[in-house]
């Protein structure tokens, strides 16, 4: 974890953020208005320079949709994402694609993110070509890429089935870092990984982070690798933001009931303490998106839910002590 700040304000702020979709096709003369799924329902946070920022929550709960409006692949439906004060949602496409060499992702599966008939090379070049980086210059850049991330140069003529799971995942950060970004999105960068290899790509990232001052959103599922990679962190829940505030102080005392059973689902490593352990699971499923609650997200699955929380809907609020966000009537 590595934090660096400025006095410029943060790198990249989301304000507000809506990405719905569409449910099914809209019929010609029906009646009633076209029902949407609420995939991200006005989600608001920032990133720092050199700051990871994670975000987590159960399958369904937006985090991945969120990264993709950020990268331009899902359009907002409203709020607005500012990079370095400049708004992305008011860019049009010629302005846009000239700012994602400052935005780049690591996706969850290594297999899919690469062309099985491109060599490593070709496939990390790939970006230097399409910003008409020259030949010469492209040869270079990819050798130091690859010794940059732990690869050998002389493995640059391989293809992607030549290599192991933490192998290709490493030619995939390469390739996110060949236009020297200011901002990678994570989005589960590690989960198919086997653990010892998490643990090496983990130690990469923060490296990385440290030599290069990188901001990461490191969108995850997984606490325990969140816990050591995070300078803060923003759980999500149906669409919506939570809880958001330093790792370290939400590890340690989590406020939201939804926080509060996601964190006492990670398995401890001392047995003793991990059989002794009181975990309040989360009874019911996932409400859908397409009808959410109409007050407090959580309200269908909450231990100490009340009427109010049933018909209002709790906006994210600074606690008393400033340090974060949270939204809950109760806590």
């Amino acid at each position: 974890m590595s934090a660096t700040r400025n006095g410029n304000g943060p790198l990249l702020r989301v304000e507000e953020l809506k990405v719905h979709f569409p449910a099914g096709q809209k019929r010609l003369f029906a009646r009633e208005p076209q029902q949407v799924v609420k995939a991200v329902d006005g989600v608001s946070f920032h990133v720092h320079e050199g700051e990871t920022l994670a975000i987590v929550g159960e399958s369904g709960c937006g985090k991945s949709t969120t990264g993709n409006a950020i990268l331009g692949l899902e359009p907002a439906t409203e709020g607005r994402i500012f990079f370095r004060g400049r708004d992305l949602t008011e860019m049009n496409a010629k302005e846009r694609a000239a700012m994602w060499r400052n935005l780049q992702v690591v996706f969850q599966d290594p297999v899919s993110a690469l062309d099985p008939k491109r060599t490593i090379a070709q496939s990390i070049a790939e970006p230097l070509a399409i910003h008409n980086v020259p030949a010469r210059e492209r040869k270079a850049r990819v050798d130091e890429l690859l010794e940059q991330v732990g690869l050998n140069p002389g493995q640059r003529d391989r293809y992607p089935n030549e290599l192991s799971g933490g192998q290709r995942q490493r030619v995939v950060i390469a390739r996110a870092l060949a236009l020297k970004p200011d901002v990678i999105i994570c989005d589960e960068a590690v989960s198919a990984l086997d653990v010892s290899i998490q643990s090496q790509i983990l130690n990469l990232l923060m490296r990385l982070q440290r030599e290069l001052g990188l901001a990461y959103i490191f969108i995850s599922h997984d606490l325990s690798v969140v816990r050591h990679i995070a300078d803060r962190v923003v759980v999500m829940y149906l669409g919506t933001v939570v809880e958001e505030g330093p790792a370290t102080t939400l590890f340690a005392d989590p406020r939201h009931p939804y926080t509060e059973a996601l964190l006492a689902a990670i398995p401890l490593a001392d047995p003793v303490a991990e059989r002794a352990k009181t975990v309040q699971l989360l009874e019911g499923d996932l409400p859908s998106p397409l009808n959410p609650p109409k007050g407090c997200p959580f309200v269908t699955r909450c231990p100490i839910a009340e009427s109010r929380c049933a018909e209002e809907r709790p906006l994210a609020r600074r606690t008393d002590d400033g340090t974060r966000r949270l939204a809950c009537f109760l806590r």
